[in-house]
């Protein structure tokens, strides 16, 4: 599962997203999931004019061969259950659906890397 700044990132063909995810990305041997709470923070940050994402978050996922993951009440009470080493509500989203549905979540969020979660 990607977390925003990755999807971000892969859909612009930014340098930032590291070689090494950029590959497990692309292989077809991976499924890649985006969340939900990745469109609702790309839109949010859209609207107030701290982020610049061109055309519809959901089409790119779609073209981009990825699968959505809707966000649960099972993920919802998860990610209020997280400590708040991490102050960000959607990365704690993003631990908790990774968590829960046994996903390896690509991140380079060095905060997200300090609860125990799989990631790439």
């Amino acid at each position: 599962m990607l977390d925003t700044h990755a999807f971000v990132w892969w859909d612009a063909r930014d340098s930032h997203l590291p070689d090494r995810m950029r590959e497990a990305i692309a292989s077809a041997q991976n499924q890649i999931f985006v969340s939900a709470v990745s469109v609702w923070e790309i839109a949010i940050k859209r609207a107030s004019g701290k982020l610049i994402f061109r055309g519809s978050v959901t089409g790119a996922i779609e073209t981009h061969g990825f699968q959505a993951l809707p966000i649960s009440v099972a993920h919802a009470e998860w990610a209020g259950s997280l400590e708040q080493i991490h102050q960000d509500p959607f990365d704690r989203m993003l631990i908790a659906q990774a968590n829960l549905e046994g996903l390896t979540l690509v991140t380079v969020d060095d905060q997200i890397l300090r609860y125990q979660v799989p990631h790439l």
